[in-house]
């Protein structure tokens, strides 16, 4: 399964802050690389479609990386059952060139208090936590004007490394 959503319509390369990513995400071997713009999975290693159900076309984040810096795509980081982590997407929150976060999401923010990220485009946010949603809550929430999304499994999510803080 692919995803492909509003939110991602740049083809600019996103610059991975690799350093800031946690090492617990750093470590596995659920890295995809990308096509800015199109945000369909690709196999680190040889090019090809990757899929999010078939963990024999995702890579390490430095074979991500690698084909990365070689071929002008971005990385993103492989959701699937066998890891503890969820992915919440918060979309339209983010002014990119202020960095002011929504309201709504820098609440959802704060009580999640996780690692969080500015998304590739800057105007929204993913945020990358411990836990598992039952599979009835793998679903789209509309938040005044923004989105959220929630995925536990057989999905990506494109990373950057760009670290995002908010102020309580």
């Amino acid at each position: 399964m692919n995803c492909i959503d509003e939110e991602t319509k740049s083809s600019q390369v996103p610059v991975v802050q690799e350093e800031n990513i946690p090492r617990e995400l750093r470590q596995r071997p659920q890295w995809v690389t990308y096509e800015p713009g199109s945000k369909i999975p690709l196999d680190p290693n040889t090019g090809r479609y990757a899929s999010t159900t078939d963990s024999l076309t995702w890579g390490t984040l430095e074979e991500a990386l690698r084909r990365a810096e070689e071929h002008g795509l971005g990385v993103g980081f492989v959701f699937s059952s066998g890891d503890p982590f969820v992915g919440v997407d918060l979309d339209k929150c983010r002014d990119p060139e202020s960095g002011e976060v929504a309201p709504w999401a820098r609440d959802i923010i704060e009580e999640l208090d996780s690692y969080t990220e500015a998304s590739p485009s800057g105007t929204g946010i993913h945020i990358i936590v411990k836990g598992k949603l039952p599979k009835s809550l793998n679903k789209t929430l509309k938040e005044q004007g923004g989105k959220v999304e929630m995925y536990s499994q057989e999905r990506f999510f494109t990373v950057t490394g760009n670290v995002v803080e908010v102020q309580a």
